[in-house]
C-alpha cells in the first residue's frame, strides 16, 4: 500500500514513461530541488504506481567510494551507492530513500526502479540519445564519446529531442515506443516530455562521411546489450533483459550510422 499521507508531507509525482511515482518527503527546500530537477515531468493529478519516502541524513553517513549494488532481500529490492542506500517492495508498493538533500541520489534512485520495472515489461533504458521527427522516433545509440550527444547538437528544427543521454523504451502491445526523459546528459536540460513509435536504432560510429549500413541481428544484439541500462545480477531478470532486447532487434530496424559531425547527417533520418 502506498504510505499515509500526512499535513508536513511535500509530495511530488514525477511521470516518467507513463509511470507515475509518488516522491515523499517531510522538506520544503528538498520538494523545491524535485520540482526544479524534474521539471516537466510533474504531474500531480496522476495515480502513482508506488511511493517512494525520501529520509533526509548528512553526507558522511555513507561509504563515498561505494559502487552501485542492486539486489533482492526479503522479497524486496535493495540498492546502495556511495551516497544513498534504498529498499522498494512492488508488492507493497512502496520503498524509502536515505540521502542527502541533492537531486543526484534520488534521480540514481528513479533510474533503477525505472530498468527494474521495464525488464518485466519487454523494455529498458538505454544509452542512446533519442528524437521524434515527423511522428517518428529514432534512437543513436553508443558508447561515451561516440556522439549521442553530437548527434542531438546537429538535429534540426523539425526535430524535438527526448534526451541526449538515457533514452526510454517501453514496449506498449507489440509496438516499441521511445519517451522522453528528464535524464539528461551534456545538455543539462530534460528532453520533451513526449512519445512517438521507434521507427529505427542507429548505432553510432564516428567517421569521415555519412552512410548507414545495416548489421546482422546478432551483431544488433550484442551492440545493443553494451549500452541497456541495468543494475541487478539476478539470472532471471539479466534473462529478461537478454530476451528483451533480441524482440526489440526482431521488431525494429538496426543500423550502424557511420557520421561526420555535420548538420547533413540528419538528412539520412527519416
Amino acid at each position: 500500500m502506498l504510505f499515509p499521507k500526512s499535513e508536513e508531507a511535500h509530495n511530488v509525482v514525477i511521470e516518467i514513461g507513463g509511470l507515475p511515482i509518488e516522491v515523499q518527503t517531510t522538506d520544503a527546500g528538498f520538494e523545491r530541488i524535485l520540482r526544479g530537477r524534474y521539471r516537466g515531468y510533474i504531474n500531480a493529478g496522476a495515480a502513482p504506481e508506488f511511493a517512494l519516502r525520501v529520509q533526509l541524513t548528512q553526507p558522511e553517513t555513507f561509504d563515498a567510494d561505494r559502487d552501485a549494488e542492486v539486489w533482492v532481500e526479503d522479497r524486496e529490492w535493495r540498492m546502495e551507492r556511495g551516497d544513498f542506500r534504498a529498499r522498494w517492495s512492488p508488492a507493497q508498493r512502496e520503498g524509502q530513500v536515505f540521502q542527502s538533500a541533492n537531486p543526484y541520489s534520488i534521480d540514481s534512485v528513479l533510474r533503477i526502479v525505472h530498468t527494474l520495472m521495464l525488464a518485466s515489461q519487454g523494455g529498458f533504458l538505454v544509452h542512446a540519445s533519442s528524437a521524434v521527427r515527423n511522428g517518428k522516433a529514432f534512437l543513436f545509440s553508443g558508447v561515451s564519446e561516440a556522439g549521442k550527444t553530437t548527434i542531438a547538437r546537429l538535429a534540426p528544427s523539425d526535430v524535438t529531442l527526448l534526451t541526449d543521454e538515457t533514452s526510454y523504451v517501453r514496449k506498449v502491445d507489440w509496438r516499441y515506443f521511445a519517451y522522453g526523459t528528464p535524464f539528461a546528459g551534456e545538455f543539462g536540460e530534460p528532453g520533451a516530455n513526449v512519445s512517438a513509435p521507434i521507427a529505427a536504432l542507429y548505432l553510432l560510429k564516428k567517421a569521415d562521411e555519412n552512410r548507414i549500413d545495416a548489421l546482422e541481428p546478432s551483431v544488433a544484439v550484442r551492440r545493443l546489450l553494451r549500452n541497456i541500462l541495468f543494475f541487478a545480477h539476478q539470472a532471471d531478470m539479466v534473462r529478461q533483459v537478454f530476451e528483451s532486447a533480441c524482440a526489440f532487434v526482431a521488431a525494429v530496424p538496426v543500423f550502424q550510422l557511420s557520421f561526420f559531425p555535420d548538420q547533413r547527417v540528419w538528412d539520412l533520418i527519416r
